[in-house]
């Protein structure tokens, strides 16, 4: 059940429902401040997480556009904006990861390459961002050179999952193997050799494989 919102939240919320609107994604925070004269884009931070607690929106980690509409009261006179905003409602904005820098995290700033909406109903577990797959190392699973992989961040897998792993300074998709005295990163490709863990402060579990978008799909 939602609370009740103060004026300047109702505002906040109808600027975002007529953003998503009038291009498809919702505001930036710094589009907020500046559109309602905020002196800096914290103070629109402040309304947004208000709103999230509330749960008129729900805010995604490392996607500047990252709003999502929980629920909207659409304009009722105009059937396509409320069409536009209905369909928002279950749509996601995530940070795209292309190559990761060395040493960096993974949703750092200099990782992200772009921002996607996507329809939160491909996924059973909601993604924290989609990682550009590099080679053809998982083919066999139909993890392709060019897809984005959907990651829940995440430090724990069970054995047998597909995980982003660091190892050391590199970033890897593999299934995880948990044997009794060491841990695998299998390919699933037979051109690769299978990846043993032996020095387990050098190996850390990134996220897990939570669903796959085929590269070209997005248009």
């Amino acid at each position: 059940m939602t609370s009740k919102l103060t004026d300047r939240q109702a505002q906040i919320l109808g600027l975002i429902e007529q953003a998503i609107v009038r291009t498809g994604f919702p505001p930036t925070r710094a589009e907020i401040a500046q559109t309602l004269g905020f002196k800096s884009a914290n103070a629109a931070e402040d309304h947004l997480r208000a709103l999230e607690k509330k749960g008129y929106i729900s805010i995604a980690p490392g996607a500047s556009r990252g709003i999502r509409l929980t629920q909207a009261k659409a304009p009722t006179a105009h059937n396509s904006a409320a069409e536009s905003i209905k369909a928002w409602a279950s749509s996601l904005v995530v940070p795209v990861v292309g190559r990761v820098a060395a040493g960096a995290p993974i949703l750092a700033a200099e990782n992200v390459a772009r921002e996607i909406n996507i329809d939160a109903a491909l996924f059973d577990q909601t993604p924290d961002y989609m990682l550009e797959v590099r080679g053809m190392s998982m083919r066999d699973v139909g993890i392709l050179d060019g897809d984005l992989l959907a990651v829940k961040k995440t430090n724990e897998a069970r054995s047998g999952q597909i995980v982003v792993a660091r190892i050391e300074e590199d970033v890897t998709v593999k299934r995880l193997v948990r044997e009794r005295t060491r841990v695998v990163l299998q390919a699933e490709n037979p051109d690769f050799e299978p990846i043993i863990i032996t020095e387990p402060s050098t190996f850390a579990i990134e996220g897990i494989a939570v669903g796959l978008v085929r590269s070209g799909a997005l248009g």
